[in-house]
């Protein structure tokens, strides 16, 4: 679906209500203020210190979110040069360069850029585009960049289960929480926190 006529504003922190652009790029799927103030409460809002990943950036809503509200640093994936123009033009706007950084390719050469540097992610979000199996596909691959203690943030057109979250992540993960909106089936999952399989459903 092309939203490109979507305004999409950051909705805490320090750039609160700052609208960020959203290209027409087909299939692109900006993350509701609703789920994203959800999200972030879960997080408990101050984020400061965390190094980010947004790996399938899209407007960017997200990772622009964790760098409002204090995160350390930020990396943007993303494919499409027209999406990728408006990531670094928002990034310029917000005199940011110096902790977000865009990365013009895809989640996965983005997380072997980061393994070889060593860089670790405290925080990252995964929201891919729906009915191309990339959830499944990503979330193995993912280990090499987590932090101890570290949180994934799952968007998917169907809901994770415990059981899915330990087959794609490994024994050290956890589903600790999840919710519905519309068509939209979002989850937060913990590296290292939680007994496997503790689950909290809102």
């Amino acid at each position: 679906m092309s939203v490109g006529a979507q305004k999409v504003r950051i909705i805490g922190g320090s750039w609160r209500r700052t609208v960020l652009p959203v290209a027409q790029s087909p299939g692109l799927r900006p993350t509701p203020d609703r789920v994203r103030e959800t999200l972030f409460n879960w997080l408990d809002h101050d984020l400061s210190g965390l190094v980010c990943l947004d790996l399938f950036a899209g407007t960017g809503a997200l990772g622009f979110e964790a760098a409002s509200r204090g995160a350390a640093s930020v990396w943007f994936a993303e494919t499409q040069p027209k999406v990728q123009s408006a990531i670094q033009a928002s990034i310029e706007r917000l005199q940011a360069t110096d902790r977000l950084r865009l990365h013009r390719g895809d989640a996965r050469s983005l997380i072997g850029v980061l393994g070889r540097q060593g860089i670790k992610a405290d925080l990252v979000f995964l929201d891919p585009p729906f009915q191309q199996g990339l959830v499944a596909t990503t979330l193995p691959v993912l280990a090499p960049v987590l932090a101890p203690q570290a949180w994934i943030y799952v968007e998917s057109e169907a809901p994770l289960t415990a059981e899915l979250v330990l087959q794609h992540c490994g024994p050290q993960a956890s589903l600790i929480r999840q919710a519905t909106a519309g068509q939209v089936h979002y989850h937060l999952v913990r590296i290292q926190s939680h007994p496997a399989g503790a689950q909290e459903t809102t």
